[in-house]
This record gives structure tokens, sequence and C-alpha cells, in this order.
């Protein structure tokens, strides 16, 4: 198998006064190209430090985090945000879209960072849009699009850039349920493309559409299963 994500021992700790807290106490993680994988755990077990760590949005206090052979710990911040632009796209609970875009504008964001001229961004916008099913929404603002489709707008951004993983966090917390089932369709659909996906759940009926289940309580993963 091609392992793409490597984590050994990994630690997260914070100091609060005179405490120390462990968000996480030594994780160890395989995940391999193309997986599917539902990250679980009660409020607190470490799941949303973990999917920060994963996603270059944090480095971890020790331990080890490769991501495709490159040792994330070793990298300054610049080096950082790179990865983030070029390996992983992020799709959030609160969709995290900029209000006064279009939705075309808000899938191209990542390809100004990425220094692409303006119609290839438009040409490459265009495409993840109608990839999720929403080409002709292209010119309308976040406030003029539902809760599904605002998820699906932030599902096109995070593929906009061809990355290596896709992590959501809670992709379903904010949408009814019959809204929920279409947005993982879509997961399940990228998934068949041949992305690796990971999403951080608390939703039983969500993580079982996965085909593994990680599951964290109190910093370190208590259960590791492949269902499908």
């Amino acid at each position: 198998m091609d392992t793409m994500i490597k984590v050994q021992d990994l630690k997260k700790l914070y100091r609060m006064g005179s405490e120390t807290i462990y968000a996480l106490n030594g994780v160890n993680l395989d995940i391999s190209r193309n997986e599917y994988v539902a990250l679980m755990g009660p409020s607190g077990s470490g799941k949303s430090t973990l999917m920060n760590l994963l996603g270059c949005l944090d480095t971890p206090s020790s331990g080890i985090y490769q991501l495709n052979q490159t040792n994330v710990a070793d990298l300054n911040d610049d080096e950082l945000a790179e990865i983030r632009n070029q390996e992983i796209g992020f799709v959030f609970q609160t969709f995290n879209l900029l209000p006064r875009l279009s939705a075309l504008d808000n899938v191209a964001m990542p390809l100004v960072y990425a220094g692409l001229g303006r119609q290839a961004r438009i040409d490459k916008a265009s495409q993840a849009l109608e990839s999720v099913g929403l080409g002709d929404r292209m010119d309308h603002r976040p406030n003029e699009l539902s809760g599904g489709q605002r998820q699906r707008v932030a599902v096109a951004r995070a593929l906009v850039n061809d990355p290596s993983i896709i992590l959501a966090d809670e992709p379903t917390g904010n949408l009814d349920s019959k809204t929920s089932y279409e947005i993982m369709d879509l997961f399940d659909n990228l998934h068949a493309q041949g992305n690796t996906i990971i999403i951080v759940t608390h939703e039983p009926d969500i993580a079982q559409r996965t085909h593994r289940i990680v599951k964290l309580i109190d910093g370190v993963v208590e259960s590791d299963e492949r269902i499908h």
C-alpha cells in the first residue's frame, strides 16, 4: 500500500498555568492513498487537534508526522503554508466562504495563492464547480445559495488545487439529514475517483459511509477498524 500519512507517537500538549494538558498523547496512525477514513470521538478526545495537525494548521509538540514522505515537524511556516495549499483541501462545518464573492471567485481563491493567471483560475474553478453539480450557480454569492449548495462550493474549493488529501471537519454538522446524505454522496464519488478523504464526525451514520473508522479517546487511538 502507498502510505500517504504516517503518524508515530504524535503528542500535542498545552500548558495552562502550572498544568500540562495533552490534547494528543501518543497517536499512531497510517493512512494510505485513496483511503476513506472517519475520525470519531467524544468532545475533547483530540480529533480536532489531530485534524489540525494532519492539515498542517498546527505543529506537534513531539512525534513524527510524515505527509508523502515529508516530515512536517521539520518545516517552517512558509513551507507549511505551501504544503497546505498544494497537498490539502479543507472542508469546514461552517463553509468558510467569503460572503461578497461569487461561488466561482470563492473556489478560485486557493489558485490565487498558487500563482495561476486569471483565465486559468476561472477554468479550473469552473471545472470544480461543475464536478459538484453547481455549474449553474457560479455567479451566485453564498447568501443566494442553500446550506447544501454552500457546502458544495466549499468542496469544490477543496478540490480545485488537485490536493493529495481532502480533510473534512464535521462537513454535515450544519445540514439537515437529506442534505447531509447528498454531501456524503458527493464524498463517495470523490473517493471513487481516487481521492483520499478524512472526515471528522460525531455522527455514526455519517462515519458508516466511509471505509474505516478511527476512534480517539483522551488523546489516543482507542480503535481502528475497516468496515467496507
